[in-house]
C-alpha cells in the first residue's frame, strides 16, 4: 500500500524530533554524571586524615623518599583504614618529641604514634587512646659483644642516648654510677658512634633499638633484657572520648587478627626482638572517659 506525500513528511518530522528529544536526553545525563563525578572527586579530597610519626626512626617511624614505614606506621594506617580512610588518604606529618603535645593542641595533626608514651604529666594537655605496645628500655651493642648483658655491666663503659632523654640518666643511678655518658643529636648518630667503636652501648626503648639493629646488617645486636615498662599510646586531642574508643577497638582488632604481630616481625626482621610477654600483646582501654 503506497504512503501518502503528507503521511511521510509527518513521519519524517517525527523521526527528527524523537532524535532531538533522545540527544538532549543524553546531554542531560552526561552532564549530570559529570557533575556527579565532581562532587565525589571534591569530597574525596576532603577526607583525609593527618597522623604524626616520627620520620627519623627505622623499624618505628621511618620516612624514606615517599615512603613511611615502621611498627608505629603499621598501627597507624591499620587504624585510619579501620576509621574509613584509604591508604592514599593519610597525610603523615613529621612529629618531634619535644613538638607532640603542642601539635594536637594546635590541631595540626588528628593523632600521633611517635614512641609516644603514655605519662600522667602528659595527660595534663593531650589525651591518648591505646596502648598498643609496651616497650622497655634495653640496650644496643656490637654484634661480637659478649660482655655487656645489662645494665648493671656497664660501669666504665661508653653509653650514648639523645640529647634530653632521660633514658641514660636511669641506668647512671639505678644500675651503673661509674658509666661515662655521650649524647647525639638522634639515635641513627647514636649507632654510628657505636659502629665505629666510640661508644660500647646505645640505650632507649627496645623496638627503636630493634629497628636500628635490624638496619645495621648484621653489626649490631639488641642485649634483650628490657627494664622499663613505656606504654605507647596514641595521642589525640583532649576530651575526644568516642576516637580513642573507634582506636581502641582497632587496636584490638588488630591484636586480636594476628595483624599486630606480623607488623612487628616485619619492622623488627632478623632481630630475634620480641615485646616483654608480661605486658603484651596490651589491651586497649586508654581515654574512654568514665
Amino acid at each position: 500500500m503506497a504512503v501518502k506525500p503528507e503521511e511521510r513528511d509527518r513521519r519524517n518530522d517525527m523521526t527528527k524530533l524523537l532524535a532531538k528529544t533522545a540527544a538532549a536526553v543524553l546531554a542531560a545525563v552526561s552532564v549530570l554524571s559529570l557533575a556527579a563525578c565532581g562532587s565525589s572527586s571534591a569530597d574525596s579530597s576532603d577526607h583525609k586524615i593527618t597522623i604524626g610519626i616520627k620520620f627519623d626512626q627505622p623499624g618505628v617511624g621511618f620516612k624514606k623518599g615517599g615512603t613511611y614505614t615502621g611498627f608505629d606506621v603499621s598501627v597507624a594506617r591499620y587504624i585510619a583504614n579501620q576509621l574509613g580512610y584509604k591508604d592514599y588518604e593519610i597525610v603523615w606529618k613529621e612529629a618531634p618529641s619535644k613538638q607532640r603535645e603542642a601539635m594536637l593542641q594546635n590541631r595540626d595533626v588528628d593523632m600521633i604514634l611517635a614512641s609516644y608514651s603514655i605519662t600522667d604529666d602528659r595527660k595534663k594537655t593531650v589525651d591518648f587512646a591505646g596502648p598498643y605496645l609496651v616497650a622497655g628500655q634495653d640496650l644496643l651493642v656490637r654484634a661480637d659483644n659478649t660482655t655487656i648483658q645489662g645494665p648493671e655491666d656497664l660501669n666504665g663503659k661508653r653509653l650514648c642516648s639523645v640529647t634530653g632523654s632521660t633514658s641514660a640518666v636511669v641506668i647512671k643511678e639505678k644500675y651503673s654510677n661509674q658509666v661515662q655518658l655521650m649524647e647525639q643529636p638522634s639515635y641513627a648518630e647514636c649507632a654510628t658512634a657505636l659502629f665505629s667503636g666510640i661508644v660500647d652501648a646505645v640505650t632507649t626503648d627496645n623496638i627503636i633499638l630493634a629497628g636500628l639493629a635490624s638496619n645495621s646488617r648484621g653489626r649490631l645486636k639488641l642485649v634483650g633484657k628490657p627494664f622499663t615498662q613505656e606504654y605507647y599510646g596514641v595521642g589525640i586531642h583532649k576530651g575526644d572520648h568516642d576516637l580513642a574508643k573507634k582506636i581502641n577497638a582497632a587496636i584490638n582488632k588488630m591484636i586480636s587478627t594476628g595483624d599486630w604481630e606480623q607488623a612487628i616481625e616485619e619492622n623488627t626482621q632478623g632481630t630475634g626482638f620480641t615485646p616483654d610477654p608480661a605486658y603484651n600483646p596490651p589491651t586497649a582501654n586508654e581515654g574512654e572517659g568514665n
